[in-house]
């Protein structure tokens, strides 16, 4: 329980941004009770601006305004409905995810910088930890110090970590990769990719390449393909889960960066116009600062309120 609560305290402090931005907002604009058009629209801008979206912001809104309009309304009354409309959004896509095959392949993409490597190892620990044998391909062979990085955690946890030199071909490199885990009889693959902007043809390119000769072997391959988003890049994200998705079957979306920066409300936008389910959040850099998806935790630390847990 006081894990429990420890972590909440953390999210809470990540989505510091987000948080005061709605509060500070909310306080602003309910200076009378009862609740008026004006208000209303306020609030309407105050969502969009958090990074909710249009969208969210517009059926949030409306939904108020069918309940309360003209009515006596606090401001935490307001919070308490914003927090519970939020949750309500994300509730459909907080998912666990599962190992169902053996080995269940779990591709991972995002963009430089997403934290994605750093996922990839936190993932490991988590599934070594619950008993599962895992194995790792190091698919950035165009970054060094991400295979490094990957080496080290693969000594930590004892688990195979398979690479090859600067430039190889990392399609190839996660064929062998599947074909040694499933001799092996692993329970996990995690095959970490190249970070790429999703802006580059060639490499997101590539990425569909690894998903196609994967598929020689298996035509589900990969079983997971999740993609890592920067808390603190915003509205970006949505550019990011559509191009990734052209190029590769996106299963779900981690979120990391929780720092205190992060534009935290983007997460409700993407739960409501992409409908990808959301399996984790990461706050920092240790193996514990990766925790499942709570939809209550989320709603209730974006607005700064407390949650009994």
């Amino acid at each position: 329980m006081t894990e429990k609560k420890g972590w909440f305290g953390r999210l809470t402090q990540g989505l510091k941004r987000s948080s005061e931005k709605l509060t500070q907002g909310v306080t602003e604009i309910f200076t009378h009770k009862k609740l008026d058009e004006g208000m209303l629209n306020d609030l309407e801008d105050l969502l969009i601006t958090a990074d909710l979206g249009v969208c969210v912001a517009s059926q949030i809104v409306s939904k108020l305004r069918s309940e309360r309009f003209g009515k006596d309304i606090t401001e935490e009354e307001v919070k308490a409905f914003l927090a519970q409309e939020i949750a309500t959004i994300l509730e459909p896509v907080a998912k666990t995810l599962t190992i169902t095959h053996k080995p269940t392949v779990v591709l991972m993409v995002g963009v430089n910088g997403s934290g994605k490597t750093t996922t990839v190892a936190k993932l490991a620990k988590e599934w070594v930890d619950s008993g599962l044998k895992v194995s790792v391909a190091a698919c950035d062979t165009f970054r060094a110090a991400a295979v490094e990085q990957l080496q080290v955690w693969g000594d930590r946890l004892n688990i195979p970590v398979l690479s090859r030199e600067t430039g190889a071909d990392a399609a190839g490199l996660a064929f062998d990769a599947y074909k040694e885990a499933k001799a092996r009889g692993d329970d996990v693959l995690i095959i970490d990719t190249a970070g790429r902007l999703q802006n580059n043809t060639d490499l997101m390119n590539e990425l569909g390449k690894i998903v196609r000769v994967l598929q020689k072997q298996d035509p589900v391959l990969p079983h997971e393909c999740l993609l890592v988003l920067d808390a603190t890049v915003g509205q970006n994200a949505h550019s990011q889960v559509e191009i990734f998705g052209r190029m590769v079957p996106i299963t779900g979306l981690i979120l990391t960066k929780l720092d205190g920066t992060a534009k935290g409300g983007v997460l409700v936008a993407l739960a409501d116009k992409f409908k990808k389910p959301v399996y984790a959040l990461g706050i920092g850099e240790k193996s514990s600062d990766l925790k499942p998806f709570d939809a209550k935790e989320f709603a209730c630390g974006i607005l700064g309120l407390f949650k009994n847990i």
